[in-house]
């Protein structure tokens, strides 16, 4: 009689009832459902077959032992009471993963060293010889559960987790994991689907793991085919001419599912518009062996077309993308809608199902989902959307049969729409002004719905959204679907390309964070101010490289510039600086101690021609000032509120310091020079005594725009002389 062996098989959450299934289909038995697994018997044969085929399981383990565990004396007894010398020879290797805690055992390492102790001591007791511990290439590897005062002992048989099919050396961020993908494409009905000859295409593909699980599902070809070992093969139970016969039989039934794969015509096509991603993904089908059946093509989602020769049956699936960068809640937004209308438009009569951590934002494709499962990706929750493209789209909320039609996008909710119709009223208001000063950047919203808390500045054909950090009273999943309304209302409302649309969050910056890079995309913007043109970047850090509050200061300054010479202190990207060159000032300097900005500043200068007599200094710009014996006719200040960079001594406090920074300022000042000051700390109080030195006249009102009178407070300046 086959012995009947006590197993478990692993795997991530979420996916235990399809498991069940598969293991039922290689035989087990008595199958027992629990919380990331399942529990069953079966014979080696059983075991080995789910070891070689099991496309969901992360681990096999053979259970040997349990016992109550309520010190760690219990604990060595009953892992001596294993007859070690049935699963390990007597001078071979292991390995002992211990997980949980125990009642005088309160640390994992402390228990895989006590039941190492306890086999070893016995081993030697039996033999004279005594087994060593390898933690790389175990001969068995032991698998120790401590949980409510039971220790549960096991091997396992898989070695390494089985989704590790050996094809992926090279994976990107928050990578799917194979066995993960597997359950989708079962979920998705992938196996009955390529039986019948059907297409397969992933338009966001990355490395390749939905294809190439596809294509090994496709071929009948067995996921551990490829692994050169398990954790059975240093196992003193393991029966060699078994599993030689269940590894002929996994390479035969692969060459015929190659064969019949070819003779249906099935494809698999998979698109990214990433390079580097793209190149990753071909090694990943050559290192699988399905590199002949699996078609790669760099595209765009934009230019995604059902691909020619593709069945009229067929299967959409996808993980799109994570939110990794500054701004990437707008760009995904948009890329859901995106991805909503392509499938209603090309894959009408097609099979859907996207992967995703943001459930929420399958709401914006304007299909309905016609089920939706839970899994984790490790420890990331997703939600699998499961869609019939050819049975139904919606608009609003309302069902309507497709009839083989476009899908329009998804029309805006009440929220979304309330925004739209503001947003257009502001632009509304705002555009006699804007066309009348050629303003190619300017603010056309600020808040002005408290619930939809944010800032909109238009860029040319660009738009940056800039959410401010919502309060700890509201809740944070209302405050980022109050967000998705707004960003789902900019495109329709401001006539832009969804994919000119960029999210920044404004919340309370620490030292020097609000001038780190977010992002490296370094691409940069041209736009026009008055007769200037500058330089933006709307994606690398938080701020964009020109202060739209400040322009009718840096009006002001080009107004009175002529014929002086000017001092810019913590001149930021030097915008300032280009209008009063432009306003013709014969000699400039502007002070800053981030190479980065002094670099854009240059850039600015000389894309309006502009080089000599314009001096760039990188420095503090408080000690800078102590040592400064150049006098100037025109000077703009606006500091930071705080700043402790590195490259500074000490700490600068725009309340604790300004008077001795203007006092500085003023020792530089011509006698009939303008010293014009900004900040936008809230709270700042000029001291008194500043006023008894010099003539100050706060200008704050005359240095706002129309499109910001919606916020008074964005900043303070005043204009200083000498008495």
């Amino acid at each position: 009689m086959k012995q009947v062996l006590d197993l478990f098989a692993s795997c991530p959450k979420g996916l235990e009832a399809q498991l069940m299934l598969e293991l039922e289909s290689f035989g087990a038995q008595a199958l027992k459902e629990t919380v990331a697994g399942v529990s069953f018997q079966g014979d080696v044969e059983v075991a080995y077959r789910c070891c070689l085929w099991s496309r969901l399981a992360n681990r096999i383990l053979l259970r040997l032992a349990r016992f109550p565990v309520d010190s760690g004396d219990d604990l060595y007894r009953g892992v001596q009471s294993v007859d070690w010398l049935e699963h390990l020879a007597p001078t071979g290797s292991l390995r002992i993963d211990c997980k949980g805690e125990a009642k005088g055992i309160n640390n994992s390492h402390f228990g895989a060293l006590k039941a190492k102790d306890a086999i070893v001591d016995r081993v030697r007791d039996q033999t004279g010889e005594r087994p060593t511990v390898d933690r790389k290439k175990p001969d068995i590897r032991i698998n120790l559960l401590l949980s409510k005062g039971q220790g549960t002992l096991s091997i396992d048989l898989s070695g390494h987790s089985l989704h590790q099919r050996g094809y992926r050396k090279e994976a990107g961020v928050a990578p799917l994991k194979e066995n993960l993908a597997a359950a989708v494409l079962y979920r998705a009905g992938w196996p009955d689907l390529s039986n019948r000859g059907a297409s397969l295409v992933d338009p966001m593909c990355g490395s390749a793991t939905l294809l190439i699980e596809a294509a090994l599902i496709a071929t009948d070809t067995a996921p551990g085919l490829a692994r050169e070992r398990f954790g059975f093969h240093g196992w003193q139970g393991h029966v060699s001419a078994l599993w030689k016969r269940l590894l002929k039989e996994a390479v035969d039934r692969r060459t015929r599912g190659i064969e019949e794969c070819k003779a249906r015509n099935i494809l698999i096509s998979g698109f990214e518009a990433d390079v580097a991603v793209l190149q990753r993904a071909g090694n990943n089908l050559q290192r699988a062996g399905v590199e002949q059946l699996v078609t790669l093509e760099r595209a765009e989602l934009a230019s995604l077309k059902r691909p020619s020769g593709a069945n009229e049956q067929g299967l959409l699936v996808t993980n799109p993308p994570y939110g990794e960068r500054l701004g990437d809640e707008a760009s995904l937004l948009y890329l859901y809608q995106y991805l909503g209308r392509i499938m209603s438009e090309q894959f009408v009569g097609w099979q859907g199902a996207l992967l995703t951590g943001n459930p929420e934002l399958g709401k914006r494709m304007g299909i309905r989902a016609r089920k939706q499962y839970k899994y984790f990706n490790g420890a990331l929750p997703t939600r699998l959307l499961m869609f019939d493209i050819d049975s139904q789209w919606f608009v609003g909320g309302e069902d309507r049969s497709s009839e083989g039609k476009p899908a329009p996008a998804a029309k805006l909710n009440d929220n979304a729409q309330m925004v739209a119709n503001r947003l257009r009223k502001n632009r509304r208001q705002l555009g006699k002004w804007v066309r009348r000063e050629q303003l190619d950047c300017y603010r056309v919203y600020d808040a002005d719905m408290p619930e939809f808390s944010a800032a909109i500045d238009i860029y040319g054909d660009w738009v940056c959204v800039q959410e401010y950090q919502a309060p700890k009273s509201i809740d944070p999943e209302k405050a980022t679907q109050r967000l998705r309304d707004l960003l789902s209302a900019i495109p329709e409302a401001l006539e832009i390309d969804p994919a000119k649309v960029v999210l920044k969050e404004r919340k309370r910056q620490s030292g020097s964070e609000q001038y780190q890079r977010r992002d490296r995309q370094g691409q940069q913007l041209e736009v026009s101010e008055y007769d200037c043109r500058l330089l933006v970047n709307l994606t690398d850090y938080l701020d964009t490289g020109l202060f739209l509050d400040h322009r009718p200061m840096r009006r002001r300054i080009a107004e009175e510039a002529q014929g002086k010479r000017f001092l810019n202190l913590f001149c930021y990207t030097g915008a300032v600086t280009v209008h009063a060159a432009r306003g013709g000032a014969v000699q400039s300097t502007s002070v800053d101690l981030s190479t980065t900005y002094l670099d854009w500043a240059r850039k600015n200068l000389s894309l309006n021609g502009f080089s000599d007599n314009h001096e760039l200094v990188r420095a503090d710009c408080m000690e800078w000032m102590r040592n400064n014996k150049a006098t100037y006719d025109l000077m703009f200040i606006d500091p930071p509120t705080f700043s402790n960079s590195k490259r500074m001594e000490g700490v600068f406090d725009v309340q604790r310091d300004h008077v001795e920074l203007l006092d500085l300022a003023m020792n530089s000042l011509s006698a009939d020079g303008v010293l014009y000051f900004s900040n936008n700390f809230r709270r700042f109080q000029l001291d008194a005594e500043l006023e008894q030195r010099y003539a100050v006249e706060e200008i704050s009102p005359q240095t706002l725009d129309p499109d910001f009178t919606r916020n008074v407070k964005i900043h303070r300046c005043w204009k200083i002389t000498h008495r």
